[in-house]
């Protein structure tokens, strides 16, 4: 045997030690809730190996050591993605809440793959996938799955969408999928896994993608080339500057020539909660799919992401894995693991749940209005400083902003000093080639003056 069974047994008993080991971990964990979170930094390999050398010992290190090396160590050699200055790519910001619920949903050892063993957490996950279809105004037929990200959530609506389109046209021999230039990159990468092209349509002046645009592209494509365009891809809030392609008018372009409509909507769709932009989202209820990462805008922890889909019993003809040992399960009860590409999975949306059903919806909107309220008086700050201009006015939370006379490598150096600082994590990014700076003010908790002191360093 790998171990023996003195061993083996001594690992599923709840000890003295283990015990001991579970109120240490409790305590790190609320006094971390507790307190600020550390914003801290990478390190290099060779810095840490040098410090805690090989955890992975014939004998073991025993739980309190191994703990030690984490939270003296380990945990301060990465970035807190829920500290309030940490602005970059879309951080996250769990709610106390969600975050000890995940001790629970670990604790627990729960199955998501399907009801028969998970039967009330996803009963659960499904209300909360409930709540977020009848934000974007889908009918109650709606349903789907949390997945880990919003990769996977792409990828699994477009194999769907491929799916209803070799039915309306066997003869197809090429498929292609449609999405703006803007388009987050999953796009590209689950075309690439799917083997299908990408038809990458031109954005308006104000970086949105038209329905005209779309209509054209389609039609153009289908009149010179044997390939088909068999979904079409808005998105609801771009990652890089928060924009909302026009999703009235790209449904109807799609609908019009029985295309699939997915929506994008990883970071921009959680603020359907929030009634000064709901407005913006017209036109997601025409989605056949969407996507929303309660871990970015939502405060959830990672990993979790909502896949809705319109009519979920397509998804379920396409994704439903079959084996004899699954054959108990193939009834008509709602396995999660028959809405996206996977199979094992745990219940990754029960998180979220329990801090929406605690806090309630309208704690959700008061939090939502409150990050966009910071980006709007950010925008302001940035066009007031001397040594700033706003690249464009915010229609979400993301304030994108450049600084005069800077090159790339100024941008670099200036990021690599606040973080050093730890006063901010606001690594550069770009557009069309040229540098900006970026907030991504997801975290309810980041206040205005944390917006001040970043600012007070340019």
């Amino acid at each position: 045997m790998f171990l023996g069974y003195g061993r083996l047994s001594a690992m599923h008993e709840f000890t003295p030690e283990v015990e001991a080991l579970a109120k240490e971990v409790l305590a790190y964990s609320l006094e971390r809730l507790k307190s600020d979170p550390p914003l801290d930094g990478p390190r290099s390999a060779e810095d840490l190996f040098n410090e805690v050398g090989n955890t992975i010992t014939a004998k073991g290190l025993g739980g309190q050591k191994a703990l030690e090396v984490f939270t003296e160590v380990l945990a301060k050699a990465c970035i807190s993605t829920d500290h309030p200055r940490n602005l970059a790519f879309i951080p996250s910001a769990p709610s106390e809440f969600a975050n000890l619920f995940d001790l629970v949903v670990g604790a627990s050892a729960l199955y998501g793959g399907s009801w028969q063993e998970g039967a009330g957490a996803v009963f659960a996950e499904n209300q909360a996938l409930r709540w977020l279809s009848d934000l974007a105004g889908l009918p109650q037929s709606a349903g789907g799955v949390f997945v880990q990200g919003g990769t996977i959530g792409n990828l699994s609506a477009l194999v769907v969408a491929r799916a209803e389109a070799r039915k309306k046209f066997p003869d197809t021999k090429r498929f292609a999928v449609a999405c703006s230039e803007e388009a987050h990159s999953s796009i590209v990468g689950a075309a690439s896994v799917m083997d299908v092209d990408v038809l990458k349509i031109a954005t308006d002046e104000d970086g949105k993608l038209q329905g005209e645009a779309v209509g054209d592209a389609i039609d153009k494509l289908h009149a010179n080339s044997e390939v088909r365009v068999f979904a079409v891809v808005a998105t609801s809030g771009t990652t890089n500057l928060g924009i909302i392609d026009n999703l009235e008018s790209v449904g109807k372009a799609a609908h019009d020539r029985g295309i699939w409509f997915h929506v994008d909507g990883a970071y921009g769709l959680a603020a359907l909660c929030a009634p000064s932009v709901r407005p913006l989202f017209k036109g997601v209820e025409a989605a056949d799919s969407f996507i929303v990462d309660p871990h970015k805008w939502l405060f959830a922890p990672f990993d979790a992401c909502a896949l809705v889909y319109r009519d979920p019993k397509l998804a379920k003809d396409v994704h439903t894995q079959h084996a004899s040992y699954l054959e108990t399960l193939q009834d008509e009860s709602w396995n999660p693991s028959d809405y996206a590409i996977h199979l094992t999975r745990r219940v990754r949306g029960l998180p979220f749940w329990f801090s929406l059903a605690a806090h309630g919806v309208d704690a959700y909107t008061e939090a939502m209005e409150r990050s966009l309220t910071v980006a709007k008086q950010a925008a302001e700050l940035v066009k007031k400083h001397p040594n700033l201009e706003l690249f464009r006015e915010p229609e979400l939370s993301i304030v994108a902003f450049t600084r005069k006379g800077w090159e790339k490598s100024d941008y670099q150096k200036w990021s690599d000093k606040l973080l050093a600082d730890q006063i901010g994590f606001i690594p550069p990014s770009s557009h069309e080639g040229k540098p900006i700076l970026r907030f991504a003010i997801v975290n309810p908790w980041t206040k205005i003056s944390d917006i001040e002191m970043i600012l007070a360093t340019l």
